[in-house]
């Protein structure tokens, strides 16, 4: 280099005036700076920079002066411990917590309403036990006339209703009230048994039931473990869509026999009705929502056949007041309680029709029959207001912790989501 030359690279350039132009062009991957103190121009070595590359020709190895480095200057951000850390904030961990609680109150609700679904065989047992011990005594006694009181027909509208509502809980895999009708079709074929042997039941109607009995109880179990076919079961629930919807309207039409004609024209137009709806359905000639109507008729007939039950206890209290004294306070004690155990299960499931059922059967059936029973002074009074306070305590205990453990506002809503739905 000349001596009005400066070198740049190994010793330290003198300072440049901040308002003295330069000039600075590029050749051959180095760059000349251009001043006009000095006659030649200085040359830099140009080296990308790790993080942005400039071509500028042919790429150089050779190194940068650390002086001449330039370095982005960051900017002062303040930290945010919100986003930067991986720990919910408050307000998240507060929903989180919420959540955990409800589904923890709805899990203990669904095992809590499943005891005491299982909890109602206790008093559906007894229910029909005193009559069965009952029977087996006169029986043994020979006293054959006594069972005569006992009438098979409306046995056997129980035990049809039983196998009904065992078919429709079995497709809803609801173990404890399966085997709550299980029971009732095992207890009630015990004592259409007994009547056959007293001669009250005739042998071709008791044989017909003993098939459809030992064939409903198969049919059923084999669905509810998963081991049949599904051709059988629709033609099962075929079955007792029929059978429910002839034996309905004949119940209804018998209960007012003394005041209407003896007929069993209901029985049969409701049978022809029953088989056209079921064939149209089979055939997809109905539309959708007809369709699902007619598969949901068997469990709200066999509903239906028990609420009629306390309407024609009822009526023949009206008719035959002497009547009532013959009532058992005890059976109809344990059927409020069978059926009120049921309550919070449909509640917590919300099935309308199970709800339905079981309210109708412990406020009609157990409660009202108590109350025909203290009007005419057969029971006590302390007797009634224990049953009436308890079924009303347990009732509403149901509702509200049925509206904890969905959350509710009230019971009201939790009624209405059961009707009308979400």
């Amino acid at each position: 280099m000349t001596g009005g030359s400066v070198a740049v690279l190994g010793g330290t350039p003198p300072p440049i005036q901040p308002l003295t132009p330069t000039r600075c062009s590029c050749n051959n991957g180095r760059v000349f700076l251009h001043h006009p103190h000095f006659s030649n121009p200085s040359i830099l070595p140009l080296k990308r920079s790790p993080f942005n590359t400039l071509k500028l020709g042919a790429p150089s190895s050779s190194s940068v002066n650390p002086s001449f480095r330039l370095k982005k200057r960051s900017r002062f951000r303040p930290k945010n411990p919100a986003l930067d850390s991986d720990i919910p904030s408050p307000i998240h961990q507060e929903d989180n917590d919420q959540e955990e609680i409800s589904k923890k109150n709805l899990q203990q609700w669904d095992s809590l309403t499943a005891k005491f679904a299982g909890a109602a065989n206790v008093p559906f047992l007894l229910l029909q036990l005193p009559q069965i011990v009952l029977n087996a005594r006169n029986l043994i006694a020979g006293n054959n006339a006594a069972l005569f009181a006992v009438p098979w027909l409306g046995m056997f509208t129980g035990l049809l209703g039983n196998l009904s509502l065992l078919s429709y809980f079995a497709k809803k895999r609801e173990t404890e009230v399966v085997v709550v009708q299980t029971l009732g079709v095992v207890s009630t074929y015990a004592v259409i048994t007994q009547l056959a042997m007293a001669g009250s039941m005739p042998l071709p109607q008791f044989a017909a039931t003993s098939i459809v009995v030992a064939c409903g109880l198969l049919i059923n179990f084999l669905y509810f473990f998963k081991l049949l076919n599904h051709i059988i079961w629709n033609f099962w629930e075929d079955f007792i869509t029929v059978a429910g919807l002839s034996a309905l309207p004949q119940v209804m039409w018998s209960t007012f026999v003394p005041y209407v004609p003896n007929s069993i024209l209901p029985g049969i137009v409701s049978f022809l009705m029953a088989v056209i709806a079921v064939v149209m359905a089979r055939i997809g000639k109905l539309p959708e929502k007809a369709t699902k109507f007619v598969g949901s008729v068997s469990g709200w007939t066999a509903t239906l056949l028990f609420m009629w039950m306390p309407v024609a206890q009822m009526w023949t209290n009206f008719l035959n007041p002497d009547n009532i004294r013959g009532l058992s306070s005890i059976s109809m004690l344990l059927a409020m309680m069978g059926n009120g155990l049921l309550i919070p299960r449909a509640l917590f499931v919300k099935d309308l029709m199970w709800f339905t059922g079981s309210c109708w059967a412990s406020f009609f059936y157990g409660w009202g029959n108590l109350i025909c029973m203290y009007f005419c002074e057969s029971i006590s009074k302390e007797f009634f207001l224990g049953a009436t306070v308890g079924l009303f305590l347990w009732t509403g205990f149901a509702l509200w912790r049925d509206t904890n453990a969905y959350g509710h506002e009230s019971p009201l809503t939790s009624l209405k989501v059961l009707f009308f739905g979400p």
